[in-house]
């Protein structure tokens, strides 16, 4: 999917480019000497973070802190869980802003960005990435009684407000819209609803997901892009770690775990 916007809340706003600490444990404290894999994944267990993870903490419902609880949760968080615990290492979220994500792990503050990320050629030739996790379209979303938009060409001469470093905003931008740059999904959804922008461009599961938490909500997908994005784990170029979650990935899709993440969320695997 990711193409992705990021999102921001009232959470993300207290939160700086430097990186707030929010830890989970994977499967425990555990010793280097007791992990089977490649010589970064027995560094990190040697570590007392373990693999550090970044993510957003606001992106509902793939990285969020839950009402009640204040807990991280989330697809990513999740899924992240169960491939430490498949690793057998411990696992340390940190979250940071989309914007400054990449930097934190061009800076070594985090080894791995559990967030949703999209594969694009441009990444690839810069980051090492997973195997995807997350399998889903991009698509416009417009207010429900807007039917001026009907395919990404209509875009042109529009406006939508789109994080200014996601791939969300260079669609739009490319298919001719006037974009606005926004912190997240949260305002770009509020600036939609209140008529002060046409559409705005994300990722299909996360308009689903919105529309679950507010059913009387009235938005429409107006078009959905040709080409799914595919969404993994990002890594800096040289890590040994991708071929260690590569391994968890395609035990966890085997003996399906990702499946079952993926419906506890969206009621169907999109992890393929």
């Amino acid at each position: 999917m990711k193409l992705r916007l990021a999102v921001a809340g009232s959470i993300a706003a207290l939160l700086t480019l430097g990186l707030v600490g929010c830890s989970a444990t994977g499967s425990g404290d555990t010793g280097a000497s007791n992990v089977q894999g490649s010589a970064d994944l027995k560094a990190a267990a040697a570590t007392s973070t373990g693999i550090v993870v970044g993510t957003e903490g606001t992106y509902k419902p793939f990285s969020y802190h839950d009402t009640t609880t204040n807990q991280l949760t989330g697809y990513d968080v999740d899924v992240t869980k169960a491939v430490a615990k498949k690793l057998g290492v411990k696992v340390t979220f940190r979250e940071t802003q989309w914007d400054g994500i990449f930097a934190a792990l061009d800076s070594k503050r985090i080894d791995v960005i559990g967030n949703q990320v999209s594969i694009t050629p441009e990444r690839k030739a810069k980051y090492s990435f997973s195997t995807p996790y997350t399998v889903s379209p991009g698509v416009i979303i417009t207010r429900a009684d807007d039917t001026s938009i009907t395919s990404f060409a209509d875009l042109k001469g529009k406006t939508t407000a789109q994080s200014n470093t996601s791939d969300w905003y260079a669609l739009a931008q490319k298919s001719g819209a006037k974009v606005e740059a926004v912190e997240g999904w949260a305002q770009a959804i509020a600036l939609l609803q209140q008529g002060r922008i046409d559409a705005t461009v994300n990722d299909k599961l996360t308009l689903l997901d919105y529309e679950k938490q507010n059913p009387n909500v009235k938005l429409r997908i107006a078009a959905t892009a040709d080409d799914p994005a595919e969404n993994a784990f990002a890594f800096r170029k040289g890590s040994t770690l991708p071929k260690d979650f590569d391994k968890a990935l395609a035990e966890l899709r085997a003996d399906g775990t990702l499946a079952k993440i993926s419906k506890k969320y969206f009621g169907e695997d999109v992890s393929q």
